[in-house]
């Protein structure tokens, strides 16, 4: 299950246990609408409460990736698991865009809070 949230230049999503092709759909959805009205986004993707993801999921965000490779700003990654920061490093490959992993949301969101 996902939680999205959309501000100016920002969308926000919240994954809570396993993250399906479902719920990428709406974040994909989510954020090409916010493209289409806000241009470039910086993107907060908040990972601590995700358990698992399918692997469609993952061939999924390879394809949104390549396809949004100049839609964002900023990436924040929030996660306490190495091997989603890993994952996460490994997305920076296809996308434009600053990205960094955090443990602590408050830094996450002061990041994307800096002008550039």
């Amino acid at each position: 299950m996902i939680v999205t949230q959309h501000q100016p230049k920002r969308v926000t999503v919240t994954v809570y246990g396993e993250f399906t092709l479902a719920d990428y759909k709406e974040f994909e959805a989510m954020v090409g609408d916010t493209v289409r009205v806000d241009g470039s986004v910086d993107l907060l993707f908040d990972l601590r409460e995700m358990a698992d993801f399918t692997l469609d999921v993952a061939w999924e965000d390879i394809v949104f990736a390549r396809a949004h490779a100049h839609d964002f700003r900023r990436i924040a990654v929030l996660t306490h698991s190495q091997w989603v920061a890993w994952s996460a490093w490994l997305s920076q490959i296809f996308v434009q865009a600053q990205m960094q992993v955090f443990a602590d949301e408050g830094a996450a969101r002061a990041w994307l809070d800096e002008t550039a």
